[in-house]
């Protein structure tokens, strides 16, 4: 029998790319909304509590109307909105997170899906402090430069309507320091102190890279380059959707340059250590809409249900 799915908020970025997902899947039942019941909490109820997996794809408030309207213990929420990535009650949906990470998520009703901007930072900072590489505590700043997708729908129309000479150029914004990926940032990431923060929406549809630079006096005495690259080789050993690169191999850079957009299309993460002996860099790649949205959405359901978690997508 196929799993019944609902997709509560299809109509946006993350919610059509989910769908793009798990219309290829035969082993899924998709359930449908009529359009004039989208905002129809009766009709939404029916929906999620008939699903064996439904997710959200909403903003925060509506993903917490919309949890409260669940009664049904056998339905999993698998929530895509900041809403719920700090809350006790809910697994984050993470499974390379740490040890046990997998095994919750199979167990949980309640799965918040991790941002895509935190993905990417808490995969390079985790491991560190996990191996005593990186003091918990320690001041960080970090920097994303990420595809306009990830505004949603309206960014993206604004991208593609425009002339506009401004858009052709990388745009910092969360000038304010307040991101609202920051909590998960913090928790997930192993951190004491909130990172300084600061990202860049780029004038191409998709792709994302977060960048970590380090005084290497900052880090445990012995933390290396090597030290730091074969720490992540321990964490992430045989997982499907991690690549941890080589050091200091020019096929890490296109002429010297750095490209933001080689994991698209894929549910893959890679990273890298740059650097030398006084400084370090580090810097995760994913794509912002696969392992930094709904590929990591269906990575979750797919452990949820116990199917092969790399089912239906692309590393």
């Amino acid at each position: 029998m196929a799993f019944k799915v609902y997709v509560d908020g299809q109509e946006g970025t993350t919610g059509l790319r989910l769908l793009d997902y798990l219309e290829a899947r035969a082993d899924i039942e998709l359930l449908r909304i009529d359009g004039d019941k989208r905002k129809d909490a009766t009709e939404r109820a029916r929906l999620l509590n008939a699903a064996d997996v439904a997710f959200l794809c909403l903003p925060d408030a509506a993903s917490r109307e919309a949890a409260a309207l669940l009664d049904n213990p056998d339905t999993c929420l698998i929530d895509a909105s900041t809403a719920f990535r700090t809350d006790a009650e809910w697994t984050y949906g993470l499974p390379e997170l740490a040890p046990g990470q997998r095994d919750a998520i199979r167990a949980s009703k309640r799965i918040a899906n991790p941002g895509c901007h935190a993905s990417a930072f808490i995969m390079l900072t985790r491991p560190l402090v996990d191996a005593g590489l990186l003091p918990a505590n320690t001041p960080l700043a970090a920097h994303s430069i990420t595809g306009y997708s990830g505004g949603g729908k309206k960014l993206i129309a604004e991208y593609e309507a425009s002339h506009d000479g401004r858009l052709a150029a990388p745009r910092p914004y969360a000038m304010e320091l307040t991101h609202k990926h920051l909590p998960e940032m913090r928790v997930h990431g192993g951190l004491e102190r909130t990172p300084i923060f600061q990202p860049i929406v780029g004038p191409f549809l998709k792709g994302l890279s977060v960048t970590i630079p380090l005084h290497v006096d900052q880090l445990s005495p012995g933390a290396t380059a090597e030290a730091l690259r074969q720490a992540y080789a321990d964490h992430y050993a045989g997982e499907t959707f991690v690549r941890i690169m080589p050091l200091e191999d020019p096929a890490n850079l296109d002429g010297g340059f750095f490209e933001v957009q080689g994991c698209n299309d894929t549910n893959r993460v890679d990273l890298f250590v740059f650097g030398n002996h006084e400084h370090v860099s580090l810097v995760a790649r994913l794509d912002n809409l696969g392992k930094g949205a709904a590929g990591a959405a269906v990575q979750s359901m797919n452990l949820h249900l116990g199917v092969d978690e790399a089912s239906g997508l692309s590393a």
